[in-house]
C-alpha cells in the first residue's frame, strides 16, 4: 500500500516546483526573438545615426567621441554623434561572441556616453551626469563580467550545454528621462532571465530613485502594492495558468513567499504615457515559470502624491 505524504512533503515538493529554474520552450523562443529584435534595431539605428552624421559633417564640423579598440573578442565602439538635445547616448563597450557544440554566448555589453559638451563647462550638472554615468557603466560591467567568467568557468569544467544572452533596450529618451534596460539570460539546462533598470533624471543628471517620484514624505508604497495585488487577482481570475504569491493563494507554512509590497529598492522605470511601471524578476513574486513580470500603475492610484 503506497504511504500517504505528510503535508510538510506536499509542501516541500510544491516549494521545489515553484522554485524551478525553468522557462517554457515558448519563453526562450521568445526571448531570442527580442534579443535578435533588439540587435537588427541596433543595426538599424547605427546606419540611421551614420546617415545624419554624414549630412551633419557637410554643414559644420563635428565632435566625434572615439574609444579604442581592444583583443580577445572584446569590441570598443565609435558612438555616433549625439542627436541634438539628446544628454546621454549609448555605444557598444564589449561585445562578447562563443557559439560551440554545446555552448553559446550573446554578451553585448552597453556603456552611457554624456554629452557633456552641450552642458556648462565646470557646471554641477556637468559633473553629476558624467559620475551617474561612470557608476552605472561600473554596475553594468561588474554583472556581465560575471556572466562572462561563470560561461568560461563552464567550459573549462565542461559542465553540459550553456546559454547565456545579454543585450540592452532605450525604454527612454525624453526631455526629463534617460532609461536603459539591461536584459540578461543564462540557461544550463533550465534557464532563467534577469532584467536591470537605470534611469537618468536628465534635469538634475543624477540616477533616479522611486522616491523622488512623489512629493517628500508621501506613503507611495502601500498605494502602489495594494494596487499590484489587485491586478495580481484580476490576471488569475481571467486565466488559470497566472499566478502569484498572495496572502490567500499561497500554502501554510511557506507563507514567507508572500507578496506583501515592493521596497525603496524595487526597479522601476517610466512609459512612454508617463506611467510608473514596476518590475520583477523571475521568482519575486511568482513561480519560475511566469517569467519577468511588470504591472503599470494606473495614474488615479497615485495622482494625489505624484510631483
Amino acid at each position: 500500500m503506497e504511504r500517504k505524504k505528510s503535508d510538510y512533503e506536499k509542501i516541500e515538493e510544491m516549494k521545489n516546483k515553484y522554485q524551478e529554474h525553468s522557462m517554457t520552450t515558448e519563453q526562450v523562443a521568445s526571448l531570442k526573438k527580442r534579443i535578435e529584435e533588439a540587435k537588427r534595431k541596433k543595426r538599424r539605428d547605427k546606419r540611421v545615426r551614420m546617415a545624419r552624421a554624414g549630412a551633419a559633417a557637410a554643414a559644420a564640423l563635428a565632435l566625434f567621441i572615439v574609444l579604442p579598440n581592444t583583443s580577445q573578442s572584446v569590441a570598443h565602439a565609435m558612438s555616433a554623434i549625439p542627436i541634438v538635445g539628446r544628454l546621454v547616448e549609448v555605444v557598444t563597450f564589449r561585445d562578447y561572441q562563443y557559439e560551440g557544440d554545446r555552448n553559446e554566448a550573446d554578451i553585448t555589453v552597453p556603456e552611457l556616453v554624456a554629452d557633456t559638451e552641450s552642458l556648462p563647462e565646470e557646471s554641477a550638472k556637468q559633473e553629476t551626469l558624467k559620475k551617474t554615468t561612470e557608476e552605472i557603466n561600473a554596475e553594468i560591467r561588474e554583472i556581465t563580467d560575471r556572466y562572462v567568467a561563470e560561461f568560461e568557468a563552464g567550459l573549462k569544467e565542461e559542465q553540459g550545454y550553456q546559454n547565456v544572452m545579454v543585450t540592452s533596450e532605450v525604454l527612454s529618451t525624453g526631455e526629463d528621462y534617460f532609461t536603459l534596460k539591461l536584459i540578461c539570460y543564462q540557461g544550463a539546462g533550465s534557464g532563467m532571465e534577469w532584467n536591470y533598470f537605470y534611469t537618468i533624471d536628465l534635469n538634475t543628471g543624477e540616477r533616479l530613485q522611486l522616491a523622488e517620484l512623489f512629493t517628500e514624505g508621501a506613503d507611495y508604497i502601500t498605494p502602489i502594492s495594494e494596487n499590484i495585488k489587485t491586478q495580481m487577482r484580476e490576471q488569475m481570475a481571467a486565466d488559470e495558468s497566472v499566478m502569484y504569491w498572495l496572502e490567500e493563494d499561497v500554502p501554510e507554512g511557506v507563507e514567507d513567499w508572500n507578496f506583501h509590497a515592493i521596497t525603496e529598492e524595487t526597479s522601476f522605470y517610466l512609459n512612454e504615457d508617463d506611467n510608473i511601471v514596476i518590475c520583477f524578476n523571475e521568482g519575486d513574486v511568482a513561480p519560475m515559470y511566469m517569467g519577468t513580470v511588470e504591472f503599470v500603475i494606473p495614474d488615479e492610484a497615485v495622482a494625489s502624491i505624484r510631483r
